[in-house]
């Protein structure tokens, strides 16, 4: 008659909390680092807070009899997704800042001509004129164009001098831009029906992996000399923190409790006990 040993079957439950407590740690370190840079956000334009939530609950035993002894990193059942609700509208004056009002993004290029999409309008002229994003990706009007600011200019008597006339720039609601009540372009702004098709590629830029298609007039609103502010409560973020804090030391002191109680179990059998 065969007899388990009770030292064997200890040790088998104490690697066991060993792995749960392991994978609690590595749920809460994956919350704290995307609280964390919810925080570190808190003032970036248009930025939208990432959550996380526990996909399901994963027995840890069969987790472990995945890879025997060993914690995968497909084993923590966690994922993350992004808060899309709008953030407060600040107002800052300024001629090129633009904020979305309801659904929507506006439509940027990079130098390599690829495509992107923002809702960050904090915008400016180039050297050229042209409208760009504070990192130098044009912003594109309906015709998928870049949209250029025209530098009106009269000569003076002298013939030999330029001189150029101030440009009064106007965005209206439905974002049609004028320079000097002259009518130049259109911000292209577009949507999309499903939100989780779009990655995130920085604090601001997403690329969509589905059709988007333009915002209709109905549900366009442009505001001119607002900015859209992050939705992130920092209040709210720092309670966050703390709780994991709380829950990553919980889990360290589990897993060096257990491991004092493992090393004494293997020296005691040591001594004779099968």
């Amino acid at each position: 008659m065969n007899f388990l040993n009770p030292l064997t079957v200890k040790g088998e439950i104490m690697i066991k909390e060993l792995h749960t407590a392991a994978l609690g740690m590595m749920n809460a370190q994956t919350r704290l680092e995307v609280t964390a840079n919810n925080i570190a956000n808190a003032n970036t334009t248009a930025f939208k807070r990432a959550g996380v939530f526990e996909r399901n609950l994963v027995d840890a035993k069969a987790s472990l009899f995945n890879v025997p002894m060993q914690i995968e990193q497909s084993d923590p059942p966690i994922g993350s997704y992004l808060d899309w609700s709008a953030g407060a509208y600040t107002q800052t004056g300024n001629t090129l800042d633009v904020a979305l009002e309801g659904p929507g993004f506006f439509v940027c290029r990079n130098a390599s001509g690829e495509q992107t999409l923002t809702r960050a309008g904090n915008f400016r002229l180039n050297s050229d004129g042209f409208i760009v994003t504070v990192d130098g990706k044009f912003v594109l009007g309906v015709d998928e164009d870049a949209i250029l600011i025209p530098d009106y200019a009269t000569i003076n008597d002298d013939i030999n001098h330029h001189d150029k006339k101030s440009v009064e720039i106007i965005i209206a609601k439905s974002g049609e831009i004028y320079a000097n009540d002259v009518p130049i372009g259109r911000f292209l702004v577009v949507d999309c029906e499903d939100y989780s098709q779009l990655t995130r590629i920085n604090k601001q830029d997403f690329i969509p992996s589905a059709q988007v298609h333009p915002v209709i007039d109905d549900m366009l609103t442009v505001k001119q000399f607002w900015l859209e502010t992050s939705n992130v409560n920092i209040i709210d973020e720092m309670v966050t923190m703390i709780e994991l804090q709380r829950a990553f030391e919980t889990g360290s002191k589990i897993i060096q409790t257990n491991d004092t109680t493992l090393e004494r179990s293997i020296q005691t059998a040591r001594y004779g006990y099968y």
